[in-house]
């Protein structure tokens, strides 16, 4: 799993695996979810970062597991 922020095209970008994407889809304004050939969602993007979370600081983003 890789975790991306793009300053300048301020973006956020999640993958979850490394398998071909055959298709991407905007779920939501400047949300966009890309699938593999078996349909299963492999990456998100969210696109206006910074509109979305104004006060964010990438080096507070926080990383939990269970």
């Amino acid at each position: 799993m890789k975790l991306q922020v793009d300053e300048k095209t301020d973006a956020l970008y999640l993958r979850l695996d490394e398998t071909k994407i055959v298709e991407s889809q905007e779920v939501s304004p400047g949300v966009v979810l890309d699938f593999n050939e078996d349909n299963q969602v492999v990456g998100v993007e969210i696109l206006h970062l910074s509109k979305r979370t104004p006060k964010l600081n990438i080096k507070d983003l926080q990383f939990l597991t269970s």
